[in-house]
């Protein structure tokens, strides 16, 4: 399970690092100790009785792939069950969304897994971070802190995220994503 984001002080509560938001709550409440080692912050613990591995890569975004390849090559004789845990431009801010499968949509932290582990097959829950009411960049707006009013949104949406990663890995992409996508007008689904 890989929390994606920017590694850094001046990144850990910007948009873009609303998967290692995630993962780090998941750590906490799941009794995970997160130790740094060479490729990122690593820990192994249970969820309900079935084993995970997390991950918060010390890589810029663009290069987790690089990390996640050599994590799985080094901790894994067969392929895992990898879950991305990332932001999402495209969904309204706090909607989650899982998917098993599909390209980048322009997310380059996916860009960079899909190129180094050479499947698109791993599950993916999705947070959504809206998109700039202004005419900020992207780049710009993903690398910007939650805004103050923003923050009641995120933190209650950082454990029912948190749920969606236990009901993947306990009873599966289907239920998971029957029981916790959200649907909104917003995103035209």
């Amino acid at each position: 399970m890989v929390g994606l984001g920017n590694p850094g002080e001046s990144y850990k509560l910007t948009r873009h690092n609303i998967g290692w938001m995630v993962l780090e709550q998941a750590a906490d409440r799941w009794n995970v100790a997160l130790a740094k080692q060479e490729h990122g912050f690593l820990g192994k613990g249970e969820v309900k009785g079935h084993p995970v591995l997390l991950l918060l890569p010390m890589a810029w975004m663009n290069q987790t792939g690089v990390v996640i390849r050599s994590v799985i090559q080094d901790l894994s004789q067969e392929s895992p069950n990898l879950i991305v845990v990332h932001d999402d431009l495209d969904l309204s801010l706090g909607a989650i969304k899982i998917k098993t499968r599909g390209g980048a949509g322009g997310h380059n932290g996916l860009r960079s897994v899909l190129s180094c582990v050479g499947t698109e097959e791993f599950s993916r829950v999705k947070v959504g971070i809206g998109r700039p009411q202004n005419n900020d960049s992207l780049a710009n707006f993903v690398l910007s802190p939650f805004l103050s009013e923003e923050w009641e949104k995120i933190t209650s949406i950082l454990p029912k995220a948190i749920d969606s990663l236990e009901c993947l890995i306990c009873e599966g992409p289907d239920i998971a994503m029957n029981r916790f996508h959200v649907r909104s007008s917003e995103e035209g689904l």
